[in-house]
C-alpha cells in the first residue's frame, strides 16, 4: 500500500537528482535541517519526486550516501542532530530518510550564522526580534519533562491520580494498548513521572496543592465582569492551586452563571435561544489559554466579560510561527505533552489550536469571527456578543441540515453570508489562504455545486455571494444593497449620476450612488466607460474629475 507523502511542517522531499547533481546544494539541505530542528523536528526524504509518493521501481542507493550527507550537514550546521536510513518502499524502490531531531534546549543555526524555522512547506528566516521569542520558547519546550522539584510519585494526590487513570481508560481517544497499562505505566506514558519522580507536568496534573503552588508559574485564573460603563461589578478567582487544568476548566464553565445568558431569536413560528457566549467556544478558548501559554512566564489568565464582548488574556506570546492571521490553520505546540493530554481526555476538540471549531460555532450563530491580538507580554482573544444578522442563523441551520456540510464549508458559508458580497482575496485573508485558488477551493468545497453560493468575476477579482434563489426559497429577509450590482447596470448608474453632476470626483460619485459598491469597482467601470468614449476625465490623481464625453452630451 502506497503511503501518502505530502510536504508540510514535518516533511520535505527531494528528488534523487539532488544527490546525482555534480554540485549538490548542501546549504539548502542544511537550512531544511535547521528549520525542522528549531520546531518539532521532522523528516527529509531524498529519492522521491515532489509530486510522487514512491521512488522509481528500480532505484537503488549506495550506503556511502549516508556518510556523505551526514558529513556535509554537520559541516554546515550547529545544534542539529540527524539520523539517516535507507528505506525500501512497497514498490521495491529505495530512498533515504533523514530524521531531524527537535532542538529542545538550544537554537539551531547554519555555520554562517543564519536561523530558520519551518512554516508549512517552506523555510522561514528568523528575524532578530523573533530569535528572542524562540529562545524563550525553548525553555517552555523542556519545562513539562523536568523533575527539578524531586517529588516522588508516592507523594502525588491519590484522588487526582485515580481520577486521571480512570479518565484515560474511559476515553475513546485512547488506544486499548494504553488503557491496559498499570497506573504507574500510564503516568510514564504521558510523561507525568520520570525515574520515580513527578515531572512538572505531573505536579500540575496530579500533584498536591502545595507542590502545584511551588511551581514557578502555575496557572491562576481571574474572571472579571464589567458593566456598560466598563466598571468592575464582579470578580472570581481561582488562584489557590487546588485544581489541576481539567478541574480548573470545569470550574470556569460551571461556576460562572453568565454563560447561561442567551437571546431569543425567531425561527418561523418557533423561537430558539442563542447563548451570548457558547460554552463550547469558551471551553476551546480557555483550554487553548491553558495549553499554549508559557509556563516559564509570569502572569494570570484573565477572562474579562464586558457589556458587548468577551476577552480572554493569556500570558506570553503566540508560539513562533503562529500569528493572529494564520491561527485558524497553524498549530505549533508549546507544551506538547499537555496538549496531548487535553486531546486524549476530550477536553479540547482536536489536538492543536481548535480555532476551526470556534469559527464554525460563531459563524453558525451569525456572529463575527474572533479577533486575536499578539502583544508584547500576552495574547488576547476577543469574541463579540452581538449577532450580525439573525437571518444568517436560519440560513446556516437549514443549509447544514439539508446538505450535511463539512466544517470548512460551514465556516466559508457563514463568512460569505455575513457579507452580502465578499472578494476572494478578502475571504482568503480571513481563512489564512495565500494566492492559491486550490487552497480556497478546499474551503469552498461543494458550496457552488450545491448552489448555495455563486461567484462573479475571474481570478483575483472573483467575488462570492449567497445564491439569491436559495435565499428566496428560505424567505430570507436580508438587507438590500448595491454590492452585487451587475457591471452594465453600474455603468448606467454612473452615467446618470455624471449627467446630473458633471465634473465629479470618484469619491463624490461613490457617495451618491452607494458607498457599499466600493471605489475599486467604480474605478473599473469608469475605465471601461472612458474606453467606450462615453465618459472623459480631466486632471490627474486626486484632482481627476469625470464628465460625459462630447458625443454623449450632444446626443
Amino acid at each position: 500500500m502506497e503511503i501518502l507523502m505530502v510536504e508540510g511542517s514535518t516533511l520535505d522531499k527531494k528528488a534523487i537528482a539532488f544527490l546525482e547533481n555534480k554540485n549538490p546544494d548542501w546549504q539548502e539541505l542544511s537550512k531544511d535541517c535547521v528549520a525542522f530542528a528549531n520546531l518539532n523536528g521532522g523528516r527529509i526524504v531524498i529519492g522521491i519526486d515532489d509530486e510522487k509518493n514512491s521512488p522509481p521501481l528500480s532505484q537503488t542507493l549506495s550506503p556511502s550516501y549516508l556518510e556523505l550527507i551526514t558529513k556535509r550537514v554537520y559541516e554546515r550546521t550547529t545544534n542539529v542532530f540527524i539520523a539517516l536510513e535507507i528505506k525500501t518502499a512497497s514498490n521495491g524502490g529505495e530512498y533515504i530518510e533523514i530524521y531531524v531531531a527537535p532542538s529542545k534546549q538550544t537554537v539551531a543555526c547554519t555555520t554562517d550564522g543564519k536561523y530558520y524555522i519551518r512554516s508549512s512547506d517552506f523555510n522561514k528566516p528568523i528575524m532578530p526580534e523573533e530569535l528572542i521569542r524562540l529562545l524563550s520558547d525553548k525553555n517552555s519546550f523542556v519545562w513539562e519533562e523536568q523533575t527539578t522539584k524531586k517529588i516522588k510519585v508516592e507523594n502525588a494526590d491519590e484522588l487526582k491520580l485515580i481520577q486521571f487513570a480512570n479518565d484515560i481508560r474511559q476515553s475513546e481517544r485512547v488506544s486499548n494498548f494504553v488503557k491496559s497499562k498499570t497506573d504507574k505505566e500510564i503516568l510514564s506514558y504521558y510523561l507525568l513521572e520520570r525515574n520515580g519522580h513527578l515531572t512538572n507536568l505531573g505536579i500540575l496534573w496530579i500533584g498536591q496543592r502545595e507542590d502545584r503552588a511551588s511551581l514557578l508559574h502555575a496557572p491562576a485564573v481571574q474572571f472579571i465582569k464589567y458593566d456598560e460603563h466598563e466598571r468592575k461589578v464582579k470578580k472570581l478567582l481561582w488562584d489557590d492551586y487546588k485544581l489541576n487544568p481539567k478541574e480548573l476548566l470545569e470550574a470556569i464553565l460551571t461556576e460562572i452563571p453568565d454563560w447561561n445568558e442567551s437571546i431569543e431569536v425567531s425561527d418561523g413560528i418557533f423561537r430558539k435561544n442563542i447563548h451570548n457566549y457558547d460554552k463550547d467556544v469558551i471551553r476551546e478558548l480557555v483550554a487553548n489559554a491553558l495549553v499554549h501559554r508559557s509556563y516559564t512566564t509570569r502572569g494570570d489568565i484573565f477572562i474579562n466579560l464586558f457589556h458587548d464582548r468577551l476577552e480572554i488574556h493569556s500570558p506570553g506570546t503566540l508560539p513562533l510561527g503562529v500569528t493572529p492571521q494564520n491561527i485558524i490553520s497553524k498549530s505549533i505546540h508549546r507544551n506538547t505533552h499537555l496538549a496531548k493530554l487535553f486531546y486524549d481526555l476530550k477536553i479540547m476538540e482536536k489536538e492543536g489550536s481548535g480555532y476551526d471549531k470556534v469559527y464554525e460555532i460563531l459563524v453558525s450563530h451569525g456572529k463575527p469571527i474572533p479577533r486575536v491580538d499578539d502583544c508584547d507580554d500576552r495574547v488576547t482573544v476577543t469574541i463579540q456578543k452581538r449577532i450580525i444578522n439573525t437571518e444568517v442563523i436560519r440560513l446556516m441551520e437549514k443549509a447544514h441540515d439539508q446538505f450535511y456540510l463539512k466544517q470548512k464549508e460551514v465556516i466559508s458559508l457563514g463568512i460569505i453570508a455575513q457579507h452580502s458580497l465578499i472578494p476572494s482575496v478578502e475571504l482568503g485573508k480571513l481563512l489564512n489562504i495565500k494566492d492559491d485558488s486550490r487552497d480556497l477551493s478546499a474551503w469552498i468545497g461543494r458550496l457552488v455545486e450545491l448552489e448555495l453560493i455563486q461567484s462573479q468575476g475571474r481570478s483575483k477579482g472573483t467575488e462570492y455571494f449567497i445564491n439569491p434563489e436559495y435565499l428566496r426559497r428560505l424567505g430570507y429577509k436580508g438587507k438590500t444593497n448595491l454590492k452585487k450590482i451587475e457591471p452594465h447596470r453600474l455603468k448606467e448608474l454612473i452615467i446618470e449620476d455624471i449627467k446630473l453632476y458633471p465634473r465629479s470626483s470618484i469619491g463624490e460619485i461613490e457617495s451618491r450612488i452607494g458607498k457599499e459598491i466600493g471605489k475599486k469597482k467604480i474605478a473599473r467601470a469608469l475605465v471601461e466607460l472612458i474606453n467606450e468614449d462615453r465618459v472623459q476625465k480631466e486632471g490627474k490623481l486626486r484632482y481627476t474629475k469625470y464628465t460625459l464625453s462630447f458625443s454623449r452630451r450632444t446626443e
